[in-house]
């Protein structure tokens, strides 16, 4: 009796060995991905795609996504460039905090490491591009090629957020045309770890385009027509700037591809966030 006691209690030791070691290996690698401090950059092709929607077609659309008082929808065409797989995260966000001791509200960076990052101001997330650019343009890899090439990193124009998200054709939802909540955290209560919902029908392979966050855009909220010529000036303005893709409490109207929302800079709120893209 004494001696299968103590072979069962040696079992139980080396269950119990086990599973901790897989626990501490998820831990690693979940840490591991939240500490990195480099964007996964996805290329978005050049090319024209339709942008804005029309109240008229699609009455889950608002009237400000309208192109103009005559056209539903309209034509941009943008020239290539790279866009963040993910939103930028806690933990990412807390490098830059602690590398430049830039003024930051302390709820940025109090979340679980691998969220996306909020409580950011429109300022705090250009500072935040300006500061991955400097690192980028001294680290090895392909990123800090082009950036040594004269790329930049910037937060996406209004125009090349929406294209990232619905690609070339008119999907109301970056994996189709009907909302599903399990591609993208919206309808909820919290933020969700970045890169939790799968989206294989996203045309490029973004993760959580609707949902989780509202990421800023470097583009003043002005009526349609876009005209992009409004996205390379005046980023120092007092201005209404566009955020995109909604957040996890949002209905599913306000996650849409098309939704334009707005928020003055100096805003820092729960749901605000930023994805960086990276531009010639």
């Amino acid at each position: 009796m004494y001696r299968a006691n103590r072979v069962a209690m040696r079992i139980l030791a080396c269950v119990a060995l086990a599973v901790a070691l897989v626990s501490t290996s998820v831990e690693t690698r979940q840490g591991a991905a939240a500490a990195s401090e480099w964007p996964e950059w996805v290329e978005i092709p050049g090319g024209p795609f339709t942008m804005g929607a029309d109240p008229a077609a699609d009455p889950r659309a608002f009237e400000n996504e309208k192109w103009s008082p005559a056209q539903g929808e309209g034509t941009v065409d943008l020239p290539s460039f790279y866009l963040a797989r993910h939103e930028v995260t806690v933990a990412q966000f807390a490098a830059f905090a602690r590398a430049t001791k830039a003024p930051i509200d302390a709820n940025a960076i109090a979340g679980a490491p691998s969220h996306p990052v909020a409580f950011v101001s429109w300022p705090n997330a250009i500072a935040y591009c300006r500061w991955l650019e400097s690192a980028l343009a001294k680290a090895d890899g392909p990123a800090g090629d082009l950036v040594r090439a004269g790329w930049h990193v910037r937060l996406p124009t209004e125009a090349q957020w929406e294209k990232a998200a619905r690609g070339g054709d008119r999907r109301a939802f970056p994996w189709g045309d009907q909302p599903r909540r399990d591609r993208a955290n919206f309808e909820g209560s919290a933020t969700m770890p970045v890169g939790q919902y799968p989206c294989p029908e996203c045309p490029y392979g973004l993760s959580d385009m609707s949902g989780n966050v509202w990421e800023w855009t470097s583009s003043p909220y002005q009526p349609y027509p876009y005209d992009p010529a409004d996205d390379r000036s005046n980023l120092d303005a007092d201005a209404l700037w566009v955020m995109r893709g909604g957040h996890y409490g949002d209905p599913a109207r306000q996650v849409r591809t098309t939704t334009r929302g707005a928020a003055d800079p100096g805003a820092k709120r729960a749901f605000i966030g930023l994805r960086v893209a990276l531009v010639r």
